[in-house]
């Protein structure tokens, strides 16, 4: 069984301690929250900083010194990292990151989406049991959290193989947490494991980590130091 430990980072920070976190971040990462609008600039300097701090005190080095190197479609991995894999995610207030030892893990936290929304977004891009079963219910607040559970599932997918989204519309990722993926159809080889996350407040997270054997999700909230 493999160990994931899911930090929950709550985006919403001090002036001052934005600042701090952004002298941990390297240049790249400065121009880039330099482009965002103000309120992104500094959700992506909180998010940034946190995963440095949290990844640095993994690997015993300094948050600044970290490099990132990228995969084919953009997935971040810190370079010199041994065997440690990481993946995280942002939506609104709430961001999560995902730590595991020799094994690819993915993660994904998603507001809940509006359920007109939701369910035509699943009428189109989910197999017709998932967008079946997002569509079932009476209640719209359901529709919106069964069809936000199954997104998160997705891009969890997504993430852990480095792919593009388009390539896992046609993988089927419902039923009872954990499933097992067997066949990631064009996402890539081999099987994983995909479980959700309970957070609070009106989101849905879920992580996946390549291969067939269990996880076990750690779940624990960031404070900045």
């Amino acid at each position: 069984m493999t160990a994931i430990d899911l930090w929950l980072i709550d985006t919403r920070r001090p002036a001052a301690s934005a600042a701090e976190l952004w002298r941990l971040l390297d240049p790249d990462e400065r121009a880039r929250a330099a482009r965002a609008d103000p309120g992104l600039r500094e959700r992506f300097t909180v998010v940034r900083g946190a995963v440095r701090q949290l990844v640095a005190a993994r690997l015993g080095v300094c948050p600044a010194e970290l490099v990132w190197r990228y995969g084919p479609y953009g997935k971040p991995e810190p370079a010199d990292a041994g065997g440690l894999r990481v993946s995280w995610s942002a939506s609104d207030a709430l961001a999560v990151l995902a730590l595991a030892e020799g094994r690819a893990v993915g993660v994904d936290v998603e507001r809940l989406h509006d359920p007109r929304t939701a369910e035509r977004m699943a009428a189109r891009w989910f197999p017709f049991e998932e967008a079946r079963f997002v569509a079932e219910p009476a209640e719209p607040a359901e529709r919106a959290a069964r069809f936000t559970m199954l997104w998160c599932r997705r891009e969890a997918c997504v993430k852990a193989y480095g792919g593009r989204l388009a390539q896992s519309f046609g993988v089927p990722v419902a039923g009872p947490s954990p499933v097992l993926v067997a066949d990631p159809g064009r996402l890539g080889t081999g099987p994983l494991r995909l479980c959700d996350v309970p957070v609070a407040g009106p989101f849905r997270a879920a992580v996946a980590a390549l291969g067939e054997s269990p996880v076990h999700v750690n779940s624990r909230v960031w404070k900045v130091n």
